[in-house]
């Protein structure tokens, strides 16, 4: 075997000091993240955990469009007989969360595959900031008009959110006021860049909040229509809704068709083709598309509340760490403070007190899973304030903000990133727990929902409303703790095989 052929052949992960002298083995260094992604990516389990959560993130973001109850394309009758010009009620009822998270699907991959002048991670982080101020814009936005149109609003307040001026420009203001982060602290390295970005992210998420500014009443009444030959419908490939329930098919095992215990005059032969895959639940609503909508709950659930946590655990840890002394006490009493909370039981009186929707669950976890990230934090930061690079930092007068956060943080956020991956493991647990017990976010599917309807009204045990969400939330939490692990072995030192 020649040498060329034995270096065109796989490179071992570990060389002998007599292969390096011989040429053999050389690799090109690699940034520290860039060198523990590749680790990573050899493992098993983490590659399997890699593919399901990114299963789950594809249903989050087309669960939408690939189960609904409402028609991709209808056709309604004229009075002379003909047919009239098609529309689409699927994208007539989609939400302004629905369009932007299609969009952003859309768009995210070509624009980090396809090779253009920033690089790949810095297209990525762009991505994220993205995505972060197109949430906040809907959120702020809903909030805000929430506001305006509450039952105790002062008249003025109503009056105002009633005009016909009052959502475009409430949608432009706040659209304009998330766009100044990102062009002031956006990850594209000129600043004509960032205006591009912050500006066009805005004026997509403001068109988006305005076009869809009120939802409008769901009524899934297309099949009795189409059996009276008043319209014609082409449906998506799941043509169930979350909430579109048949009380004449409540608890039906998987594969049950439509037209099971109706009348035929309620249910044309194509319809009554159509199956239940996964059966229905005590509504009569399809267990599939429950479980696929209840992606996105899970999703933002687990990476909206940890990185809450993040921001306020590294916050308080690199306070703790860098400081010491009596700041260090003072804080870490905090610390053991919100530890002994006992989160459950927080939540479920939440549940009660305060509105049962996402963004408060998301803020109540948050708020109160830190602490592992400012323990962290402050572990790493004790051990890095003494090292001549921060005292060099120090020395010149760089302000506390960069001392910190430009120097110190990047060396020492590695174990606080590997722990983000079990926090929001535990915060999709959390969430499923909350749901099971009825005390979720109303209005949405959920799997831990799903979980409630398992045990039937008359005590019998309904095995497909509990294997199936119990095995999506089983796999999802597994492949949070797979990457985790993952990713710790990947960055500690002691574990990594020499290479000499």
């Amino acid at each position: 075997m020649t040498r060329a052929s034995i270096q065109s052949a796989d490179t071992p992960h570990a060389v002998s000091g007599v292969q390096l002298m011989m040429g053999l083995g050389h690799q090109e260094a690699r940034g520290f993240w860039a060198d523990a992604w590749s680790r990573v990516v050899r493992r098993p389990g983490a590659i399997f955990g890699l593919s399901w959560i990114a299963i789950v993130a594809f249903f989050a973001v087309f669960a939408p469009v690939l189960a609904s109850g409402h028609p991709v394309l209808m056709s309604e009758r004229m009075p002379d007989g003909s047919w009239g010009e098609p529309s689409s009620p699927l994208l007539r009822y989609l939400g302004a969360a629905d369009i932007l998270l299609l969009l952003g699907g859309l768009a995210a991959l070509p624009w980090i595959l396809i090779p253009w002048t920033p690089r790949k991670s810095t297209r990525a982080w762009a991505l994220v900031v993205a995505a972060v101020q197109t949430g906040a814009t809907v959120v702020l936005t809903k909030a805000i008009a929430a506001l305006f149109g509450a039952q105790d609003a002062a008249p003025w307040m109503r009056d105002l959110e009633q005009s016909g001026a009052f959502a475009p420009a409430l949608s432009a203001a706040v659209a304009a006021l998330c766009a100044i982060p990102t062009m002031l602290l956006g990850p594209l390295h000129r600043w004509r860049g960032n205006v591009v970005l912050a500006l066009a992210v805005g004026i997509v998420a403001g068109a988006a909040v305005t076009a869809r500014w009120q939802d409008p009443l769901e009524r899934f009444n297309y099949w009795p229509r189409a059996a009276a030959g008043e319209i014609r419908a082409v449906y998506t490939l799941i043509p169930f809704s979350p909430n579109q329930g048949e009380t004449l098919l409540f608890t039906r095992p998987p594969g049950t068709r439509v037209g099971d215990g109706l009348s035929a005059d309620t249910v044309i032969g194509s319809d009554a083709a159509k199956r239940y895959i996964l059966g229905t639940d005590a509504f009569g609503q399809d267990v599939l598309s429950q479980v696929m909508h209840a992606c996105r709950l899970s999703i933002s659930i687990g990476l909206v509340s940890t990185t809450i946590a993040m921001l306020i655990g590294i916050t308080m840890g690199a306070v703790m760490g860098y400081f010491g002394g009596w700041v260090d006490l003072l804080l870490y009493r905090v610390v053991e403070i919100v530890m002994a909370v006992p989160l459950l039981f927080l939540l479920i009186v939440a549940a009660a007190v305060l509105p049962r929707n996402t963004y408060v669950m998301m803020a109540i976890i948050g708020c109160f899973t830190w602490t592992n990230a400012a323990r962290f934090t402050r572990a790493e930061f004790m051990k890095l304030r003494n090292q001549d690079f921060v005292q060099s930092a120090r020395a010149v007068g760089l302000p506390l903000r960069s001392v910190l956060y430009k120097h110190m943080l990047p060396n020492g956020v590695t174990p606080v990133l590997v722990d983000a991956s079990f926090a929001i493991a535990v915060a999709i647990l959390i969430e499923a727990n909350l749901s099971f017990l009825g005390l979720g976010p109303a209005g949405q599917a959920s799997w831990g929902k799903l979980l409630t309807s398992a045990t039937g009204e008359a005590g019998t045990f309904l095995w497909w409303l509990a294997v199936f969400p119990g095995a999506a939330i089983f796999l999802t939490v597994l492949s949070y703790n797979l990457i985790g692990e993952a990713l710790r072995d990947a960055i500690d030192p002691k574990l990594k095989k020499a290479r000499v």
